[in-house]
């Protein structure tokens, strides 16, 4: 197997909401464990948290995540966001529009940028930010 680098996104107390909302944006199979299935916490009130979640696409996207711990610092923050790029612009828009929608937002609309492609910004409703970049090489003008 080769090295992969997949996003893994933290949150509290609402893990499985979040990542059951990606399984609806991105399709594909959701793998949920809680911390009570592994013994991995003595707080009772976290067994029912998401201790790993993995969502594997069709396409061949994993995005992980999963509860921060009762125990440990959770600092939500902007210095992070998840790029999503590529040629097929229905499909990236089709993502970019689920994230924004729903009580996401709008940070930057999908519009051909300065470098010649389609990019748009957004932050979902569980405040994780998106890039989305519709490469320039087959990306028509917006509309």
């Amino acid at each position: 197997m080769s090295t992969l680098l997949n996003p893994y996104l933290s949150f509290r107390d609402n893990a499985r909401d979040a990542m059951t909302f990606y399984q609806s944006v991105f399709g594909g199979d959701l793998a949920l464990s809680t911390f009570g299935e592994f013994q991995a916490s003595e707080d009772p009130a976290e067994a029912d948290k998401i201790m790993h979640g993995m969502l594997t696409s069709e396409k061949g996207l994993v995005l992980m995540g999963a509860d921060t711990p009762n125990s440990m610092d959770y600092s939500p923050g902007n210095n992070i966001s998840v790029s999503l790029s590529g040629d097929d612009e229905a499909e990236l828009r089709g993502y970019y529009d689920k994230l924004s929608g729903d009580g996401g937002s709008v940070t930057v609309p999908m519009e051909k940028a300065p470098w010649g492609d389609i990019f748009g910004m957004c932050t979902d409703k569980f405040g994780i930010a998106w890039l989305v970049n519709v490469s320039g090489a087959s990306a028509a003008p917006a509309s």
